[in-house]
Formats: C-alpha cells, sequence, structure tokens
C-alpha cells in the first residue's frame, strides 16, 4: 500500500492504544549522552524527552503544557514565576519527585560545567516555598521564560549525588553519562554508545499511557543506504531522516510511509570574526578577511541557495532570510528577503574590501548532522570559487565537530539552530550576543560577532510584554544583522521521516520523536 502523509496531518495517533508492540528506529546521529544537563544538543534533548522531565512540556502542536507543574503563575510585578509541582510523582528508581529535585537541578544545569546553563541567564535565584513550590525569580520581567524551560529536564538529587554524579561532565563522562533516572514515559534498560540504546515504558509514570510499545530500540545508522534497506526489510520501524534523495522512490514502495514536514532549524554558515588571522587554507596566517562585513556580505551574494534547494534538497527546503523561520514567535516580515544571487555583486564587494584577487581559506562541516550537510558545504565551497574565494573544506563527524568549533578551529562553518523557545528572541541570545560567559550569553556565538546594539535590546526583548513594541525590537535586530551580515542564513531544513505503513506517530516541527504517541498496529 503506498501512503504519502503532510506535516499538516501529523500522522494522528490512535484515541486508545492497540495491542503491545515492539518497536525499533534508527537515525543518523546517536545521543552524545544521557545527561540532561552535560550537552545541549537536539539529538541529545530530543532523545531524552522520553526518559526525563520538566516542569513544563510541549504538545503535539509545539503549545506549552503542564509536565512536573501542574500551574504556574507570575510573582509580582515580573518579578519572577511560581510553579506548583505535581503530587504523586515517582522517578524510575522509585524514589520521591519534590522541590528539592527542582532546586538541585537548577544548580546543575545552571552550573558552569553544563551546556546548558545559558538557559538560566534571565534567572537570579531559584526557590523553595515547600517541598511542592518552587519560585524562579527573574533579574527583569520574563514573560517569555515557562517556553524557555521546556527542555530543561528534573535529575533526582539522591541518585545523582549517591552516583558521584551531582554536576555533568561533557568531556570524561560519569554515571549519568550512560544511566539515567527520569520520571518520564520510557526507561534506559540498556545502552551501548554508538550502537543500540533499549528503552521500556515506565509502569509508575504519572501520565496516561497512550502509546502499545513494550520495548523501544534506537540504533545510530550513518549510511543513508543502509537506513533505507532496514526500513524497507523491516529490520526497523522508522529512519529519521529519510535521504531526500530516496523520499520519492520510498512513496512508491508498498509496505512504508513518507511523512514531510518543515523544521524549525535554519542552515545557515557562520564566521570567524573575532580571529585576527585565517587558520587554515593557503592564506592561512594572514589578516582575516571575514571581520569585514563587505567580504561576509559577498559570501551571502556568491551562495546560490535556490540551486542547493533545488538540486541537493529536491524542492524540499525554504529559503531563509534570518536566524528563525516565519513559523516562528517574532519572525520579523519586515526583513523577509534574502540577499539576491550575484556573482558580479559579491566580486565587487570583495575588489572593495582589497581582496580582487580572492584569498583562501577554511570551511568546517559537520558530515552528519544535518540533511546532506557536507554535500551543502561542498556547493558552497564550489559557488565561492566562481568569485575567486578558495574555500579548503574539511567534513567531519558532529562528534568531533563540536569541539572544533568551541576550541575557534575554524575561519567559516555550517550551523543549523532551531529556537527552543519558537521565539525569535532565542537565536539572538545564543548566536549575536557578544559573548559572555559570566552572563551565559552567546554560548553558540563560535565566531564572536559582537554588536553593542544588539546586546542592550536583548534584556529588552526579554522583558518586553507589549508585543507590538517587542516586534520593533527584533524587527530593528534582524535589520542589523542583515546589514552586517552576522550569519549567512540559507534554508530552513525539511523533516523527511519513514516508517513502516502500521505506524502511527506526530511529527513536530522541532525533530523530537516522542515515543509516548507512538503506536504500532
Amino acid at each position: 500500500m503506498r501512503h504519502m502523509l503532510s506535516a499538516a496531518a501529523l500522522a494522528a495517533v490512535c484515541a486508545a492504544p492497540v495491542a503491545a508492540e515492539e518497536f525499533k528506529w534508527a537515525g543518523t546521529t546517536d545521543p552524545q549522552t544521557m545527561d540532561p544537563h552535560a550537552v545541549n544538543s537536539a539529538p541529545v534533548l530530543g532523545f531524552l524527552n522520553n526518559v526525563y522531565e520538566g516542569l513544563v512540556r510541549r504538545g503535539k502542536d509545539m503549545s506549552i503544557a503542564p509536565a512536573l507543574a501542574t500551574s504556574w503563575e507570575p510573582i509580582g510585578e515580573g518579578e519572577g514565576w511560581r510553579f506548583h509541582l505535581r503530587e504523586g510523582v515517582t522517578f524510575h528508581d522509585g524514589s520521591t519527585f519534590d522541590a528539592e529535585d527542582v532546586l538541585f537541578s537548577y544548580e546543575r544545569a545552571s552550573n558552569e560545567v553544563s551546556d546548558t546553563r545559558s538557559w538560566f541567564a534571565p534567572v537570579s535565584e531559584v526557590k523553595m516555598v515547600d517541598s511542592k513550590t518552587i519560585d524562579i525569580l527573574t533579574k527583569a520581567p520574563n514573560p517569555i521564560f515557562p517556553d524557555s524551560i521546556a527542555n530543561w529536564m528534573i535529575v533526582d538529587k539522591g541518585w545523582a549525588e549517591a552516583n558521584n554524579a551531582a554536576l555533568p561532565d561533557k568531556e570524561n563522562g560519569n554515571y549519568a553519562t550512560l544511566n539515567a533516572n527520569g520520571t518520564g514515559a520510557f526507561m534506559v534498560t540498556e545502552r551501548e554508545p554508538g550502537l543500540r540504546t533499549q528503552l521500556k515504558p515506565f509502569d509508575g509514570w504519572w501520565d496516561e499511557a497512550t502509546h502499545n510499545i513494550t520495548v523501544a530500540e534506537f540504533t545510530p545508522i550513518q549510511n543513508p543506504a543502509t537506513a533505507v534497506a532496514a526500513l524497507l526489510s523491516g529490520e526497523v520501524d522508522m529512519i529519521n531522516p529519510v535521504p531526500i534523495q530516496d523520499a520519492a522512490r520510498l512513496q512508491g514502495q508498498d509496505g512504508v510511509q513518507v511523512i514531510q514536514g518543515i523544521e524549525a532549524r535554519v542552515i545557515m554558515l557562520g564566521f570567524a570574526q573575532e580571529s585576527d588571522v585565517l587558520k587554515y587554507g593557503a592564506d592561512a596566517g594572514k589578516p582575516n578577511p571575514f571581520k569585514d562585513a563587505r567580504v561576509r556580505e559577498a559570501v551571502s551574494k556568491a551562495v546560490n541557495v535556490d540551486a542547493i534547494l533545488k538540486t541537493i534538497m529536491r524542492g524540499n527546503a525554504e529559503p531563509a532570510s534570518q536566524l528563525v523561520s516565519p513559523a516562528m514567535r517574532g519572525y520579523s516580515a519586515a526583513n523577509m528577503d534574502r540577499p539576491a544571487y550575484d556573482v558580479d555583486g559579491a566580486k565587487a564587494l570583495l575588489a572593495e574590501a582589497g581582496y580582487a584577487d580572492g584569498f583562501s581559506f577554511g570551511l568546517k562541516c559537520p558530515n552528519n548532522r544535518y540533511l546532506n550537510d557536507e554535500a551543502v558545504c561542498q556547493a558552497v565551497t564550489a559557488m565561492l570559487a566562481k568569485v575567486g574565494i578558495d574555500a579548503q573544506l574539511d567534513a567531519m563527524p558532529v562528534s568531533n565537530y563540536w569541539p572544533e568549533l568551541r576550541a575557534d578551529n575554524f575561519d567559516m562553518y555550517l550551523l543549523g539552530w532551531s529556537p527552543g523557545t519558537f521565539d525569535a528572541e532565542h537565536p539572538i541570545r545564543f548566536l549575536a550576543h557578544t559573548p559572555n560567559s559570566e552572563k551565559k550569553l552567546g554560548s553558540w556565538n563560535f565566531g564572536g560577532y559582537s554588536n553593542a546594539k544588539i546586546d542592550e535590546m536583548l534584556p529588552m526583548i526579554q522583558s518586553e510584554i507589549d508585543d507590538g513594541k517587542r516586534q520593533m525590537m527584533l524587527d530593528e535586530s534582524a535589520a542589523i544583522l542583515q546589514a552586517e551580515t552576522a550569519y549567512v542564513p540559507m534554508y530552513v531544513q525539511p523533516l523527511v521521516w519513514g516508517t513502516r505503513d502500521n505506524v502511527s506517530l506526530t511529527q513536530r516541527p522541532d525533530n523530537f520523536f516522542i515515543l509516548r504517541w507512538v503506536n504500532v498496529q
């Protein structure tokens, strides 16, 4: 039977679970860790949303809903938020959930060794009111704060301390790297990093189970052809993603279905803007051209995004003009146009900046993180060559890629960004604010882009309650980032999942795969 589902259909979940089943799925990227505070990346957070829970969670339509908190309300005149915790919740090991675990998880997740610490930049203090009430105080009014913590997961204080995992250890690992103890619908029962991770339903879960899974197993499969073959043979019940080049073929196959949508993730190019010299290519050691906004603009004009979308993405992606897609709150309609492809214009800008003869540099790229990431970087390399810029491409697995970026080992790089809050404030905080470790800002601003006006506006954007005034500031921010070519946004990544035709599930635009919404017929 032939199936093709749209994102709008969302492969609706059955109202009631049917006979219990095993479920196997595959993806290109194995979650780096089982520790929800160690690595701030979608493969980790998406996977662990099945195991751990936060005070709030996102529903099928991405709206914020109660989870470990049943309700919340503002404190005073924008002083913070009071959360009322759910009664009768237990962790997978049977221990009771209470406010001590929330306070501990705040201290753990906001610690300087945690990759999630920047989420708590607006927070001044967290207080336990009683065992079932917690106050989170903010430095200024923060109307979007509850939305911003949907991926902050609560860890059991006693379990973490007993297992010497009071703090995350991203570099060396600890007990929480391989083991998990959440309150979520599924428990991790076996973990072999890079090979397989097994989960089973948690019988003591506080919510009502609507899935019918008895055992779930995730296997990372990096080779796209191998993943497609596994789906067609029935070896796995789902693959994410379906290789773009195979989507049409799969749609015509009996026994499988392709589920397509648009992700919240914008794929962009970033630059080393702080570095005084180039680090790679034939011109390594020479002055860094990317410090000049004209050179960055030349790159944006030289990259033919329409051609990338047509040939590499097979028409499955949408062009992007800013750091968020049009589906995000705060998107700037006033700045919706992206630079036109203009080889002559790019060459003129390079000449004006003193690089009429071009230059050579290094482009870093992952080869297993985003859809067709290496192919996109190869296309960018060829396009830049047409304007006289020689990009030396270095593509690598994502496990090696992030450490390279954090060590400033690049001249230009590829990045995808999906705002966890579904709000335009999010990439300003993480990608556009001047990096400031003390204030937990700019933590993914690898290139060191800095603009005083952006820094000045961010706290006002975070605290402004009037939507019209807030949008004016977001429009101004988008205009500044475009004028300075802080980044080169290229396209919004498509979502292309493949499943056996007896599977029903929900595809969310954050590309998180939620097991509790799966039924196998």
